[in-house]
């Protein structure tokens, strides 16, 4: 490398290449290189400026609720979008429940849930979580919070169709829809289902609302999120349900089916904790419907044999055991040695059940 002579005196080049010193020439190619790496750098940062305006909007609708009898909050969403769960639903038990979409701002997740926590109700978590965000016209929200209030936005900026509703304890929206039936069915199948339990509810709704004609792209994913205080695996922590169908033909029917798997699960475990405060007749009841649910499976009809044997119902406890390794013949093994079904063990009945 060198560098063109240029006359001090009168300021003209010389045409004479003068070569660099090493020093020279190591602080020539230093330079040169912090100019091409900030070069990079801003053209990096534009080019993620310019993916993140340009972004998918997450086209969805969805559902929050409420269910202050039960403590139950929860969330349920689909969506012409790749794993919808993963952005959508936010939830946390005793707060509230929050759904994002659109061009969602997935900080309003957290950030909503913190609003809601140190108490403030589901208007004004959406007021504050709006007043900061420059793009919350191309935002869509729904809130709960565990008081039964609820709040529903929709910016001006939404694709149609896009809109929602709201009443005690629950909202419904959505964005790019075939109409406003979408969200008006989700609305009157919620409010029809009064009393049951919330999971049952949010499905039924979501399903209501992909009958009216749903996302107008299509289907790929859905999601259904609920939340509780200990109800959890073992009561270690709050998350009740967090199921997702990420990428499917027919995602509600598939989230359809894996919910039908995980109820009577549920329902069984849900017994057991019944059990255990001494609620007999009303474990029973839970046991009965995972039954209904599951009626091919040994399983449901073996726990509720543990429950009758708990409650001191033994006949009702051997005709439901008897039924359950009829099923599944490997129970047997595990009857023999189930604290559950100890008072069981001196009937003349007994070993004709459990027999290999």
């Amino acid at each position: 490398m060198g560098k063109l002579l240029v006359d001090r005196e009168s300021g003209e080049d010389e045409g004479i290449l003068e070569p660099l010193s090493p020093i020279r020439s190591t602080v020539f190619h230093f330079r040169a290189f912090l100019l091409a790496l900030g070069f990079l750098a801003g053209l990096q940062s534009a080019t993620i400026v310019a993916a993140a305006e340009t972004q998918s909007p997450v086209a969805t609708f969805s559902f929050v609720a409420h269910d202050p009898e039960s403590g139950i909050s929860g969330v349920i969403v689909a969506s012409k979008f790749f794993a919808v769960g993963s952005v959508v639903p936010w939830a946390n038990a005793g707060a509230g429940a929050i759904a994002t979409q659109a061009h969602a701002n997935t900080t309003f997740g957290p950030k909503g849930i913190e609003l809601l926590t140190a108490g403030k109700n589901a208007s004004e978590t959406l007021a504050a979580l709006l007043e900061d965000d420059e793009g919350r016209e191309s935002r869509q929200v729904g809130i709960v919070d565990e008081y039964g209030g609820s709040a529903t936005h929709t910016g001006k900026e939404c694709m149609d169709w896009a809109g929602g509703r709201s009443g005690p304890g629950w909202a419904a929206q959505g964005n790019i829809l075939t109409g406003p039936e979408v969200v008006d069915q989700m609305a009157e199948s919620f409010q029809s289902t009064a009393g049951e339990f919330l999971g049952d509810r949010l499905m039924a709704a979501l399903e209501a609302g992909d009958a009216a004609g749903g996302d107008s792209r299509g289907r790929q994913s859905a999601a259904l999120y609920l939340v509780a205080e200990g109800k959890g695996y073992a009561g270690f922590n709050d998350i009740l349900c967090d199921i997702r169908v990420d990428d499917h033909a027919d995602p509600i029917a598939e989230l359809r089916r894996v919910y039908n798997v995980w109820l009577p699960n549920h329902l069984i475990y849900e017994g057991y904790r019944l059990v255990e405060e001494g609620m007999f007749e009303e474990a029973i009841r839970q046991g009965r419907r995972a039954a209904e649910l599951d009626p091919d499976s040994g399983e449901p009809y073996y726990h509720l044999a543990c429950y009758y044997s708990r409650s001191g119902d033994a006949g009702q406890a051997m005709h439901y055991l008897g039924w359950a390794v009829e099923l599944n013949s490997d129970l047997k093994k595990q009857a023999k040695t189930d604290p559950d079904l100890g008072p069981l063990r001196h009937r003349s009945d007994w070993s004709t059940i459990v027999s290999n």
